[in-house]
C-alpha cells in the first residue's frame, strides 16, 4: 500500500507537494483504515481530489504515473540519446530545474522508500531504503552515475549498474536483469495503473485480458454482474465468434479459449436470446463502465494502486459511490487496493440528505498560488467537525479550491 507520494517540479506542481494515505484522527469509521503488517499507522484505501478546472488535481495523479512509468520504461523504451521525457513547470527558472519523485510503501511486510530526482538530459540521484523488522536499511544511492551500494543489498549489482545509462533508472533495469531483491520493488511499481478515458476500452486488451488471465471465465461473470448492477438495460454479456462458436464460452484448466472471438457482445432488457449488439454501440457511459470495469475487478481482486482522472465522467453518481465503497470495505477489496481519483462531484461529500461516501482524511483540495503552481493540501487542515455539511461548506468556499465564476457573457454587461 501507498503510505506517502512527494513530487515536485512536474507540470503544475512547482515546489514540493505531498499526498498521504495515512489515517488522521477523525472519527468517522473506525473500520475503513487498513493496519498492514510492516507500518504501525493505519492507511487509507481511498482517497479523493477536489478542486476547481486547471487547478493541477490531475497533475497530481500524472506524477505519479510519470513514476511508474519511469520504473517500467526507462531502460528498455527510453532511448539512449534523448533523455528524460519529463514535464516540468512551464515557466520561470523550474522550466530548467530538475524534478523529483519519491515514494514511501509498503510490499510483502517490508516498508520501502525509493525516489529519484532527473533533469532533462539525465537521472542526478536515485535512492532506496528500506526498513525489514522495522530497521532502516540503505540499499542504494546513486549520484549522476555514481553508485554506493549498502551490506543489506545482495545479487549482481555492479553488472547492473555498468548497464545503467545516464538516463535510465537502476531499478528498472534492476528489473529487466530479475535482479530477485529489487523485483519485489520494481513491481510494486508495475501494480500502478492510470485509467485513461480517452481510450478507456481498448476492446483487444480486454479481449486479452479474459483469455490469458486464470480468472478468465469468473471475470466475464463478475464484468456481467457489474453491468447488470449498473442498471444500463444490459441484462447479459458475451465474447463475439464465429458462427461455429457463436454463443460459447469455452472453459479448459480454468483458462477461457478464445480462438476466434473477435468483438464483445450485449443484450439487453427484453431482447430474444440471439439479438445481441457490439458494445462499441452502446454510450459513452456503459462503456466507459466496461473499461473501468475489467481495471476495477483485477485491482480488488489483486490489490495495487488504481489512478482514475474525473471518477464521475460518464457515470451516474450512484455508481461512482459504489466504487468508492468496493475500495473501502475490506470484504470487497481484502487485498487493500487503493484508490486515488480526481472529481467534481460534491455528492460524495454528503450533504443533509444523505451519509459522505468520503472520510474527512480521504479528501483532499488543489489550488492555484499566484504564480500559477498547484497547492495540494488535505480538507482536515480545516479540522471540520463530524456533523460539518463538508458538500455545502466546499461549495461555499469555506476550504478553497473552487472555481471562480465570473461574467461570461461575450458581449459585455449591457447587453441584451
Amino acid at each position: 500500500m501507498l503510505i506517502e507520494f512527494r513530487v515536485e517540479n512536474h507540470r503544475s506542481l512547482k515546489t514540493e507537494q505531498v499526498l498521504t494515505m495515512e489515517a488522521g484522527r477523525v472519527d468517522d469509521d473506525a473500520t475503513i483504515p487498513r493496519t498492514v503488517p510492516g507500518y504501525s499507522k493505519p492507511l487509507l484505501p481511498v482517497a479523493a481530489l477536489y478542486g476547481a478546472n486547471a487547478s493541477g488535481k490531475s497533475n497530481v495523479l500524472s506524477a505519479l504515473e510519470f513514476m511508474h512509468q519511469a520504473v517500467v520504461d526507462s531502460h528498455s523504451k527510453w532511448k539512449p540519446d534523448e533523455g528524460i521525457p519529463r514535464d516540468p513547470f512551464a515557466w520561470g527558472p523550474s522550466r530548467s530545474s530538475s524534478s523529483m519523485y519519491e515514494s514511501d510503501f509498503i510490499r510483502d511486510g517490508i516498508r520501502y522508500r525509493y525516489g529519484f530526482v532527473v533533469s532533462d538530459e539525465c537521472v542526478e540521484e536515485e535512492w532506496l531504503h528500506a526498513w525489514p523488522k522495522g530497521k532502516q536499511q540503505t540499499w542504494f544511492e546513486r549520484e549522476g552515475q555514481k553508485f554506493t551500494f549498502g551490506d543489506h543489498l545482495k545479487g549482481e549489482r555492479r553488472l547492473i549498474q555498468d548497464v545503467t545509462r545516464p538516463n535510465a533508472l537502476f531499478l528498472s533495469v534492476a528489473h529487466q536483469h530479475a535482479h530477485e531483491q529489487l523485483n519485489a520493488v520494481a513491481n510494486w511499481f508495475y501494480q500502478v495503473n492510470w485509467i485513461d478515458h480517452d481510450s478507456i476500452l481498448h476492446e483487444k486488451l480486454v479481449l486479452g485480458m479474459l483469455s490469458w488471465s486464470p480468472r478468465g471465465g469468473e471475470l466475464l461473470l463478475e464484468l456481467r454482474e457489474l453491468l447488470a448492477k449498473a442498471d444500463v438495460g444490459i441484462t447479459d454479456l458475451k465474447m463475439g465468434a464465429a458462427p461455429s462458436q457463436a454463443g460459447k464460452i469455452i472453459l479448459k484448466g480454468g483458462h477461457l479459449m478464445t480462438p476466434d472471438m473477435t468483438t464483445i457482445l450485449v443484450r439487453h432488457m427484453g431482447a430474444k436470446e440471439d439479438e445481441w449488439l457490439p458494445l462499441e454501440s452502446e454510450s459513452k457511459g456503459t462503456q466507459t463502465l466496461f473499461g473501468m470495469g475489467r481495471s476495477l475487478l483485477f485491482k480488488l481482486q489483486y490489490g495495487g494502486i488504481l489512478l482514475v482522472d474525473e471518477l464521475e465522467a460518464s457515470l451516474h453518481p450512484k455508481l461512482a459511490i459504489e466504487i468508492i465503497k468496493q475500495f473501502n470495505n475490506p470484504k470487497t477489496n481484502p487485498k487493500n487496493a487503493q484508490l486515488i481519483f480526481t472529481t467534481h462531484d460534491t455528492n460524495l461529500l454528503g450533504n443533509d440528505a444523505g451519509e459522505p461516501v468520503l472520510r474527512r482524511d480521504q479528501v483532499w483540495l488543489t489550488e492555484k498560488d499566484k504564480e500559477g503552481a498547484t497547492v495540494l493540501y488535505p480538507l482536515t487542515d480545516f479540522k471540520p467537525r463530524k456533523p460539518e455539511n463538508l458538500e455545502r461548506g466546499y461549495l461555499q468556499g469555506r476550504y478553497g479550491a473552487v472555481p471562480y465564476l465570473g461574467n461570461f457573457s461575450l458581449l459585455g454587461e449591457g447587453a441584451t
